[in-house]
């Protein structure tokens, strides 16, 4: 009984927690359909709409194509190559997700300014988005009973036949989870494509909003992003297909350093064709902007108030979220039916759409039905919380699915309850990914920008405010300080992924 009350309590949190993350279809619902059913039917099949869902969608497409391969790749070097910097590298190969879209743009604009356009906006996004192939597949990869490897290798496959023929059909599940969120991610930027001028759903939708100020056009394009969402998880839950954390065993052994002089050739010149456009650039861009002459005086404790705010803002969001987040992966990984789906599902709908159609659906319900809470910082944190519910889904799933479900039954078998063996068992087990899902979750939160342009509380300034203050005007000697501190505070999160996944893989 007491167990049977346990599963409800947190059946019921996950519906919750999808609720809130479905608060922007009540705006999305009323204003699309303000001017009558017509109007939205006229609006939705136009060939301009045509034009632009294929625009939208090959972008995605080719992103995600490219993601996935750079970030299987960066994965493989991490745990499989025998490279002996692997902290290093994944603090490295983790650092695009501290680089704003906007920012990496104006980087490559800065180095390059002939490049627009689609390929502009393909390089950005692709170079911004593997990581988030590359940490759920090298923490499956580093799972991996190397027993089949070594009997592959006996058999004279190659170091990349026993990856393409052992290794990678285990790992088709997080492949395709990190491959739905970068496909949404990349249909709900806004940065990378305003940068380089490529039209497609995200900028048009900026533009009704801006220009005359049409929300009924930008809602109704909204809602054909709402629907390519869905496509993308249904598609997901095909590609996934069912859990193979049998394949590992319930006793893995630790994976030892195979040196391979023409791999380790392969995975250095490699890390270098990634790293350099992903990192390289962009840092070396705020490094060259920081030399520039500017005639504004740098207030170093402005930049270290925006420091502070936004690592404050990050952790504050990070939390929140883990707690609404860790209902739904239990229940999706835990509980059978469609009722334990049907939360994790509806995370991912909204996180496609764009961050300025969520911070303006979040005024929407802030003035009609929390109105003590506009503009106030509970309201920011409530809107970030929507835009990176999925993102902390992902990893902890993740990590549940690799905890062993045999050891909650048996404490469920010595009388405890599903409460108490969530904190005694499940959890200290999990914590590793629930905190890379914290680090992850930072990450993004700290360079959000257009929630916190809308929601922030009156005189806050964070680090992507003020970095799309000064780049709205081209100063890019003063964007310098802060886009160096928001390099350094990821730092903080991208380490912690680092020690994460190593401390995984030597388990």
């Amino acid at each position: 009984m007491q167990r049977t009350k346990g599963f409800l309590a947190l059946l019921g949190l996950a519906f919750v927690a999808a609720l809130i993350s479905l608060v922007p279809l009540w705006y999305l619902g009323v204003q699309s359909l303000s001017q009558g059913l017509q109007p939205f039917l006229d609006e939705l099949f136009q060939d301009r709409t045509l034009s632009l869902i294929i625009r939208s969608v090959t972008l995605a497409i080719c992103v995600t194509c490219a993601s996935v391969i750079i970030g299987t790749f960066a994965s493989w070097v991490i745990t499989m190559s025998g490279l002996p910097v692997r902290f290093l590298l994944t603090i490295a190969f983790s650092l695009p997700l501290a680089i704003p879209s906007y920012l990496s743009a104006f980087a490559w604009i800065s180095w390059q300014p002939g490049i627009s356009g689609f390929l502009g906006a393909f390089i950005v996004l692709t170079f911004a988005c593997f990581p988030y192939v590359m940490l759920p597949v090298s923490a499956a990869m580093s799972a991996i009973n190397p027993v089949h490897e070594e009997i592959a290798r006996t058999m004279g496959r190659s170091q990349f036949a026993i990856l393409r023929e052992v290794v990678l059909p285990q790992l088709r599940r997080p492949i395709a989870a990190g491959a739905l969120l970068v496909a949404l991610y990349s249909l709900s930027d806004f940065g990378a494509v305003a940068a380089m001028r490529h039209e497609v759903f995200t900028w048009v939708i900026y533009g009704a909003y801006r220009a005359g100020f049409n929300p009924t056009r930008a809602a109704t394009l909204s809602v054909v992003l709402l629907a390519a969402a869905l496509a993308l998880t249904y598609a997901e839950t095909f590609i996934r297909g069912r859990s193979d954390a049998a394949t590992s065993g319930p006793a893995v052994r630790r994976r030892g350093r195979n040196r391979n002089s023409r791999a380790s050739f392969i995975a250095i010149v490699g890390s270098c064709l990634v790293l350099v456009p992903a990192v390289g650039i962009p840092v070396v861009s705020v490094i060259e902007w920081m030399t520039r002459d500017t005639t504004r005086n740098t207030q170093w404790s402005s930049v270290w108030y925006a420091s502070e705010q936004s690592f404050f803002n990050g952790i504050v969001t990070a939390v929140v979220t883990l707690l609404l987040a860790f209902p739904v992966a239990w229940c999706a990984v835990r509980m059978r039916g469609i009722l334990a789906v049907i939360p994790e599902r509806a995370t991912y709908i909204t996180h496609a759409l764009p961050g300025i159609v969520v911070a303006i659906s979040v005024v929407y319900v802030g003035i009609r039905a929390v109105r003590p809470w506009y503009q106030e910082f509970p309201l920011l944190i409530f809107g970030q919380v929507i835009i990176f519910l999925p993102v902390m889904v992902t990893s902890i799933r993740a990590a549940l699915e690799k905890t062993p479900a045999t050891l909650e039954d048996v404490a469920h078998s010595l009388g405890s309850g599903t409460m108490t063996t969530l904190l005694r068992v499940t959890i200290p087990i999990a914590l590793p990914g629930l905190l890379a899902g914290i680090a992850l979750t930072m990450l993004a939160a700290v360079k959000e920008l257009p929630v916190t342009l809308l929601l922030r509380p009156t005189g806050m300034d964070t680090l992507s405010t003020r970095i799309w203050d000064f780049s709205a005007l081209s100063d890019y000697a003063a964007v310098g300080p802060y886009a160096m501190s928001m390099l350094v505070l990821a730092a903080v999160p991208t380490a912690l992924l680092g020690a994460l996944s190593v401390s995984r893989e030597q388990k």
